[in-house]
């Protein structure tokens, strides 16, 4: 197997190929879109879960949206005039991502319910099987599992004991009450500092646990007025212009992070501080909300309420360590016991999990897991040598923080099926990325990633066992730029 040269002049007889997407979340769906655009129809999205939406069906929490604006965080082929906010809610963003798949009729090859649990590739094939004893034989897997479905629980002793409600946020259990009621939360991510938002007016009391302070940049999340949205709907220019406008503003933020030392990062930080100064007037609360680290080195928060909403009086914020969890409430090092009837933990996900717990065995049986023993690697975030025909959106070390994943996976997907198109066109039956490129990217992500802001001394989950940043280290320009036509010596091809 050699390296893949250029596309030939002249082809041979093409294939059909069979498909299977793995994940019905915003990636699945754009997978399962763009393979019928580009007249591949013979493709089954299989999705774990009952319905679609993948992170925005898994989080439901009071007060959810995405950070990044929603003119951004939506697909290129299905602007939306009717977003109800700047940053809309988790509802509304779950809702248009059902939407999309409806209006694409798409839904007919989605099996729901159905989780694959393994993928083994045998005889040039991979052959897949689900939780449902369900079996399929397919030509290329392209896996959209995401990144935040798998909870991440606290370490914490006692919390079997807790004699209230209680759950992690990706778990949120709607039946319990909350008006009235004393709520503790675990964490200080972004999660959590949208939850004591979405629940201090309610609540009779809210604890937050702090073990890390974090920065909050500052914004605003004004609605869409009824003419504004019908401007929109007039006029997709509008739209356009607007998405155009936040990329920019995107991609300066992107030149600052992976360059600690650049003007714009300071800047960044310097926003970061006045929000902090300016917002908190309490000087001993400003104090405990101040971070021992530089802006950014954590996933930087927006917020437009989280200071005002952490001063309101019926809001405590905990710094002390939490010692245990006990029938009553969180026990802190101090000796206090914080009584609460509801405990919510706020403590992330499992970010460097990709595709498993699915087993995936590829050429001579080698085994993913294996193989991501040490950490999980991907060429440009998307193949692993010896795994071939298997792609991956939002794969490992690919960009990630404070991005639109959807423009991630869009152009990911688009360099993918310029790989499959090798295949479609029968210049050979299995490609993927070679051992030599992906060590000469890694090698390279590695000695980059040591100047991004993540690497300048903070504990955070952009980091891996060996503390070095498991992102894109480098401007979003470059990434643009490798997506938009493969390096096809990096790939090997068989015939």
């Amino acid at each position: 197997m050699g390296s893949v040269p250029g596309p030939m002049p002249s082809s041979p007889a093409r294939r059909d190929l069979r498909f299977a997407v793995i994940g019905g979340g915003m990636a699945g769906i754009l997978s399962a879109i763009k393979l019928k655009e580009s007249g591949q129809t013979d493709f089954t999205v299989y999705e774990k879960a009952d319905r679609l939406g993948g992170t925005w069906r898994e989080n439901t929490y009071p007060g959810l949206s995405c950070d990044v604006p929603s003119h951004l965080y939506c697909y290129s082929f299905a602007l939306n005039p009717q977003w109800s906010h700047l940053y809309s809610p988790g509802e509304e963003i779950r809702a248009y991502f059902e939407g999309v798949a409806r209006d694409h009729a798409i839904l007919d090859q989605v099996r729901l319910g159905d989780e694959v649990v393994r993928c083994a590739f045998t005889d040039g094939r991979w052959q897949l099987t689900t939780d449902r004893g369900v079996r399929d034989e397919v030509d290329v897997v392209i896996a959209a599992t995401g990144v935040l479905h798998h909870p991440r629980y606290a370490d914490i002793t006692g919390l079997d004991s807790f004699g209230g409600a209680l759950f992690h946020s990706a778990r949120w259990d709607h039946s319990v009450a909350l008006d009235g009621a004393r709520i503790g939360i675990i964490g200080t991510g972004s999660t959590a500092m949208q939850i004591v938002s979405g629940v201090i007016d309610r609540a009779q009391k809210v604890t937050l646990f702090q073990r890390t302070a974090q920065w909050v940049m500052p914004t605003v999340n004004p609605a869409y007025t009824d003419e504004e949205k019908r401007a929109f709907a007039e006029d997709r220019g509008l739209i356009e212009d607007l998405r155009d406008r936040v990329s920019q503003l995107f991609d300066g933020f992107s030149d600052g992070i992976v360059n600690a030392e650049s003007p714009a990062m300071k800047m960044i930080e310097q926003f970061c501080l006045d929000n902090l100064e300016n917002s908190v007037t309490d000087p001993d609360l400003r104090e405990r909300l101040r971070p021992d680290y530089r802006a950014a080195c954590k996933r930087l928060i927006l917020s437009a309420d989280f200071y005002r909403s952490i001063q309101k009086p019926n809001a405590d914020l905990v710094t002390d360590p939490i010692e245990a969890v006990e029938a009553g409430g969180v026990r802190t090092a101090d000796g206090r016991l914080h009584e609460l009837d509801v405990l919510v933990l706020a403590t992330g996900f499992k970010v460097d999990a990709f595709v498993r717990p699915m087993a995936v065995l590829g050429r001579n049986g080698v085994d993913l897991n294996e193989v991501w023993a040490k950490r999980p690697e991907a060429y440009l975030s998307i193949s692993v040598p010896g795994f071939p025909n298997f792609f991956m959106l939002n794969g490992p070390n690919g960009p990630v923080g404070n991005f639109s994943l959807v423009e991630v996976a869009e152009l990911q997907l688009g360099y993918i099926l310029r790989l499959v198109e090798r295949l479609r066109s029968g210049e050979g039956r299995e490609i993927a990325a070679t051992a030599d490129a992906l060590e000469r990217f890694e090698a390279a992500r590695v000695e980059a990633a040591r100047h991004t802001i993540w690497a300048t001394g903070c504990r955070s989950w952009y980091l891996d066992d060996r503390g070095i940043p498991a992102a894109w280290p480098w401007p979003f320009q470059r990434y643009r730029a490798e997506m938009a036509e493969p390096t096809w010596e990096a790939y090997g091809l068989r015939v």
